[in-house]
């Protein structure tokens, strides 16, 4: 591209961004551009940045108060995300925030646990005691498939309150997984490479045992709440997710990205028709990270065969669905080095030339919002190709441009995107020292 078209592109940038200059009218044309949209799609270029948390939670309460969502959908676990669910709707044992997300115990727990959650976490509490009694309360619902081992026990758990014969059932062909101590890759490797029995039936067994008896089970104890055993049924279809995906790890990577993100649409779906069954249509706010939100036709990754949450959410709601993706130029995250390390404070790099957020950076504004549904010249410079970057729970600056960036045409990704120039990282709630200490500088540009 030559000098003259990248400062066409830098102006054209410039004049269509919307500044986001910390008054609370910042997202008026973001709520403008929502509408009656049922479904706004939160992202995050990152798993670790603070301000990608932090403006999250503030474009979703303004969508809770003004436009009457009421259900909060992210990229978590389903039994952990539960139990703040609980606690946000004035139920369970938890007395705090910071209790509630004590399910949050698998790598990364600083997805989830980390300031800006207990915060909003606070927050969705005081709202939903602030309503009149009888009005529905907003909750809060993981979508991920992660969990195998702890869904079982709340189906275990579900069923020993209300059918001890179900349960003994339901323990038997769950027994299956025992012999690998809740190591569920240990698992998938063995059950894909002969070294031990698969438990699908056994999963697909319990799972259409439930939905066969969804009503009797549902009204054998008068205490037992329909939101309990959506719940129940929910972990059970969980489980039988998570054993195939498990086994399909070892089978190549978009098989199993594949399968991920239809088991979260699926969830989305499933929580969407419970929220629906009494008469008030759902609305919900969900967050995950660019690559699940962003429309994967729109990718490189996408034309190699994967979908995601957002291709499918579009594909299924069409205009009643709003997909915001995030950028930043450059700062820091939390991120750990390799899988299940402890996590650390990193410097993000400076955005490589000839990405979407080098492009940003240059156009001069620190915070801005875009609207790609515009018919304009943005929307067009913006459906050219070019590289975008992401950081997932692991960064690696030493091979950024092979780990973290793909081209993408970010007009047709997302329908609007929100740009913070310099972010910072998010702040777990267990600090390690890595965390404390951050990265020295000298690691740049040198790595010595």
């Amino acid at each position: 591209m030559s000098v003259n078209q990248v400062t066409r592109a830098t102006d054209i940038v410039r004049e269509a961004a919307h500044a986001l200059e910390g008054s609370t009218a910042d997202y008026d044309p973001l709520l403008e551009l929502v509408g009656e949209a049922r479904f706004v799609l939160l992202g995050e270029a990152s798993h670790g940045t603070h301000e990608f948390y932090g403006e999250r939670a503030e474009i979703t309460k303004r969508l809770i108060v003004e436009k009457g969502f009421n259900a909060v959908a992210v990229e978590a676990d389903w039994p952990d995300a539960y139990r703040v669910n609980r606690y946000v709707r004035g139920e369970g044992a938890d007395t705090n925030a910071e209790e509630a997300l004590g399910g949050f115990k698998r790598f990364p727990t600083w997805m989830w646990r980390n300031r800006v959650v207990v915060e909003f976490a606070e927050w969705l509490r005081g709202y939903n005691e602030s309503l009149p009694a009888g009005r529905e309360r907003v909750g809060f619902y993981g979508l991920d498939l992660y969990s195998l081992y702890t869904s079982v026990e709340a189906v275990l758990g579900f069923l020993d309150k209300v059918d001890p014969d179900a349960a003994r059932r339901a323990r038997y062909r769950y027994s299956c997984f025992e012999h690998f101590a809740e190591d569920t890759q240990g698992y998938g490797y063995a059950a894909t490479f002969g070294l031990t029995e698969s438990c699908e039936q056994n999963v697909v067994e319990q799972l259409v045992e439930m939905r066969r008896r969804a009503s009797e089970l549902a009204s054998l104890d008068g205490r037992v709440a329909r939101d309990e055993f959506f719940f129940a049924e929910q972990n059970a279809r969980l489980v039988k997710n998570a054993e195939e995906y498990y086994r399909s790890m070892f089978r190549g990577r978009v098989e199993s990205w594949n399968l991920r993100d239809r088991h979260m649409a699926e969830t989305l779906d499933a929580l969407v028709a419970h929220l629906s069954a009494e008469g008030r249509a759902a609305k919900v706010a969900v967050w995950e990270h660019n690559s699940h939100l962003g429309d994967a036709r729109a990718t490189e990754l996408g034309h190699g065969g994967e979908w995601n949450v957002g291709q499918l959410v579009r594909e299924r709601y069409g205009r009643e669905s709003v997909l915001v993706g995030f950028t930043t130029h450059r700062g820091a995250v939390t991120a750990a080095t390799d899988w299940d390390a402890p996590a650390e404070r990193k410097r993000v790099r400076p955005a490589l030339e000839g990405s979407y957020e080098s492009l940003f950076h240059d156009a001069g504004t620190p915070r801005f919002l875009l609207n790609l549904r515009d018919r304009g010249a943005a929307r067009e410079i913006l459906r050219q190709p070019r590289l975008e970057r992401a950081i997932g729970v692991i960064y690696r600056p030493e091979t950024e441009r092979l780990s973290h960036y793909f081209h993408a045409q970010l007009a047709e990704q997302f329908d609007a995107c929100i740009h913070l120039d310099e972010t910072s990282a998010v702040e777990p709630l267990e600090r390690t020292p890595q965390w404390e200490t951050g990265e020295p500088p000298e690691t740049y540009p040198t790595g010595f």
